[in-house]
């Protein structure tokens, strides 16, 4: 298939498409979108990055648009459920975007915002509604809006619905719908509790897979270097200032040790910000729209961004606490290298975290062999030339001021494989007091 066009869409979604630079679709919308045009239930796997939205938005729009809605009010005939509040208002933004010509209303709603508010964006109705399942189940209990007309059910990121506990607001959903209705269930992963899922809402479906079960994507390169638990704050900012990354997405594992290092990384004087389910909704958007405008360099994040988060051209991601679940591994560095684009994933393991990296390397079927943090040379990381290159394509332009670990290195002298914890300590006693909290295991 060589482009859009061969898909059959309509002429309005083909310029459209064409207006946004689309060229040619990519291999999940290459099988999926003809199955769903047909009229098909339809089961999806594949890789974050890979454009399952499209997958599905282009032909619900292309379906819902052959019986244009009241103009007055719209009766919501497509629903999308989605586990987090970001990936609610990506999906939204780009379904609108998609349904623009086609004078297509989206409107998302979530939790973390005022009810009423989200009450009067659906003051007119929804051609189409993006959704939270908690969100969404309690405007129907006060009988705020109706699923009565719906024709189009589509479960994005369904494992990461059920791994946030929403089986319960889903089967509580499902009253509220009609049974006849075509059902897409779209999954980065399809593990047991997904095809349990799939077999009671979906009618006969088709599947499509477009990458092999729980691995990462080809042109994400995967380092994962020994670091003491005590020290990783150090290395990190080392890293960041030597290889001069920039856009770097981190996760670590609890809302603390996200604030603390996004704080500590700022000491260094590297732009850092985190973002977590403690922040406010409206400083959640601001932090991600900072962090996707280049505005700043580094974002900590708790899993809540594996998913929702939609960067272009995302360099690199660091797994500053590898995560209990290896299938969250794959979510998190799906971040970047999407769509062709290479990417790096660093991940900082302490010795007892050893054991989630072998439980990682046995679920993508790839040994991720620990090495040492490289040196620094003459200023710059001995291969900091290939962390840039592999990462991002292109040399940054950005001077990154050099941390304190990497000035160490133009004396000329023999270095350690990491900073010292010891000597930064000397340097500024106060500085590392205040920061003993954030190494503690």
């Amino acid at each position: 298939m060589s482009g859009f066009a061969d898909l059959k869409l309509c002429p309005e979604l083909n310029a459209t498409l064409e207006a946004l630079g689309y060229r040619e679709p990519t291999p999940i919308q290459t099988q999926a979108i003809p199955l769903v045009l047909a009229g098909h239930d339809l089961i999806a796997e594949a890789q974050t990055g890979t454009g399952k939205t499209a997958s599905f938005a282009l032909p619900m729009i292309e379906r819902l648009s052959k019986q244009p809605g009241n103009p007055e009010y719209r009766e919501i005939r497509g629903l999308v459920l989605v586990p987090t509040r970001e990936l609610a208002i990506q999906v939204g933004d780009n379904t609108l975007e998609y349904g623009r010509l086609l004078g297509m209303r989206v409107i998302s709603i979530f939790g973390g915002v005022r009810f009423d508010n989200q009450i009067r964006k659906m003051k007119r109705g929804a051609d189409i509604l993006v959704a939270t399942p908690g969100r969404l189940l309690d405007m129907l209990k006060q009988k705020k809006l109706s699923l009565d007309q719906l024709e189009i059910l589509v479960f994005d990121e369904a494992d990461r619905m059920l791994d946030l506990g929403f089986i319960n607001e889903i089967k509580a959903l499902l009253a509220y719908m009609p049974v006849q209705k075509q059902t897409l269930l779209f999954s980065a992963t399809l593990d047991e509790s997904v095809e349990v899922l799939a077999d009671k809402l979906l009618d006969n479906p088709k599947r499509v897979s477009v990458a092999q079960r729980n691995t990462s994507a080809a042109t994400v390169q995967q380092r994962a270097y020994a670091v003491d638990n005590r020290d990783k704050a150090d290395v990190l900012a080392y890293l960041i200032t030597g290889a001069r990354w920039q856009q770097t997405l981190v996760f670590t594992r609890t809302k603390r040790r996200a604030d603390e290092l996004a704080a500590a990384l700022q000491h260094e004087g590297i732009h850092a910000l985190a973002i977590h389910g403690d922040k406010h909704q409206r400083e959640r958007i601001a932090v991600l729209n900072a962090f996707a405008d280049g505005e700043v360099n580094v974002l900590v994040a708790t899993d809540v961004a594996a998913r929702g988060l939609d960067i272009d051209n995302l360099p690199q991601v660091v797994n500053y606490d590898l995560p209990n679940q290896p299938q969250d591994y794959v979510h998190r560095i799906g971040r970047t290298g999407r769509a062709g684009q290479k990417g790096l994933a660093v991940s900082l393991v302490a010795p007892e975290e050893r054991r989630f990296l072998q439980a990682i390397s046995e679920l993508i079927n790839k040994p991720l062999q620990l090495q040492p943090v490289p040196v620094a040379e003459n200023g710059k990381l001995i291969d900091g030339k290939a962390l840039q290159e592999n990462s991002s394509g292109v040399r940054s332009k950005a001077k990154a001021k050099p941390g304190k670990t990497v000035k160490k290195a133009q004396q000329g002298k023999p270095q350690p494989q990491t900073p010292s914890r010891k000597e930064t300590q000397e340097k500024a006693p106060a500085r590392s007091a205040g920061r003993r909290s954030l190494f503690s295991k």
